[in-house]
């Protein structure tokens, strides 16, 4: 099993900046991917953006530009730091983990952007 804690979420202006923080711990040899997607109040929830145990990332063409994925692998915790927020990315962020065993998920972080 793979247990995924983030923080990092809030309310921000619009133009602002927060960095949401996932870290994982448990079986992390199993781990293929990890990432972060998210659910806008009333929708489903889709892909903002992951990386690869190799290091290749992949985001939603609505945050290119704007939203960073990193890792640390010392501290086995992924970063998406997010600049220039809009109100239409507010949602409840969910960091995920694709594994040889299936996938996880994190309780979530609410993110509220206003204009």
């Amino acid at each position: 099993q793979v247990q995924l804690v983030e923080s990092g979420g809030g309310l921000v202006q619009a133009g602002g900046s927060l960095r949401l923080s996932c870290a994982a711990s448990g079986s992390l040899f199993s781990i293929n991917a990890m990432g972060w997607y998210r659910q806008p109040p009333g929708k489903q929830r889709d892909l903002v953006a992951t990386i690869t145990r190799g290091g290749s990332t992949n985001y939603a063409d609505s945050v290119k530009g704007r939203f960073t994925l990193s890792r640390d692998n010392a501290k086995n915790t992924v970063y998406l730091q997010m600049n220039s927020l809009k109100p239409e990315d507010t949602a409840v962020y969910y960091c995920n983990a694709d594994t040889r065993f299936g996938n996880y998920w994190g309780k979530g972080t609410l993110v509220t952007v206003t204009s």
